[in-house]
């Protein structure tokens, strides 16, 4: 029988899936740091923080929202949490990957340590909303499947204005 938190994962590496077979598309196109940068307007986010956006937030999931512990990327937190404004310092795809991988182990892990009970517990990190562990892993499923949309979206975008197949 498949526990919750196997299908969470199993969701959440379909999404990651999606969300890399972007940035292989990107890497294959000229001036791919160009492209990571580009904003569809002004004030808008490029693709490099839709991406690091997904990996922070399942860092601050995995630790300071389910745990209550201090997550790691400490630096890249106030750039790339919700509410933040992107800015002009655009990461490379290596970094993105990166970023990517240890978010999501981070995050694997949490959710393989947790159990039937955790899921339907309210963390104090998410009692304002009065949002259960097992309701957030639903919601990390949407979130990365949401900014990945909008990374190619982006992308399309791009390639449109700039006259490419």
């Amino acid at each position: 029988m498949t526990t919750p938190q196997q299908s969470a994962l199993a969701l959440l590496d379909f999404a990651r899936d999606r969300t890399l077979a972007t940035l292989d598309a990107i890497e294959k196109l000229p001036q791919p740091q160009a492209i990571l940068g580009w904003r569809p307007g002004p004030g808008r986010a490029h693709i490099a923080w839709q991406l690091l956006h997904v990996g922070i937030t399942e860092e601050l999931f995995a630790s300071e929202r389910f745990r209550g512990t201090t997550p790691a990327f400490g630096e890249l937190v106030p750039r790339f949490k919700g509410g933040s404004t992107p800015d002009d310092i655009v990461p490379t795809s290596a970094e993105i990957r990166q970023i990517l991988a240890e978010t999501r182990d981070h995050l694997r892990a949490t959710i393989q340590g947790l159990s039937a009970a955790d899921l339907e517990t309210v963390p104090p990190a998410l009692a304002q909303r009065n949002i259960t562990i097992g309701k957030a892993l639903q919601i990390l499923v949407w979130h990365e499947a949401h900014h990945q949309g909008q990374a190619h979206l982006t992308l399309n975008l791009y390639k449109a204005q700039h006259g490419i197949a």
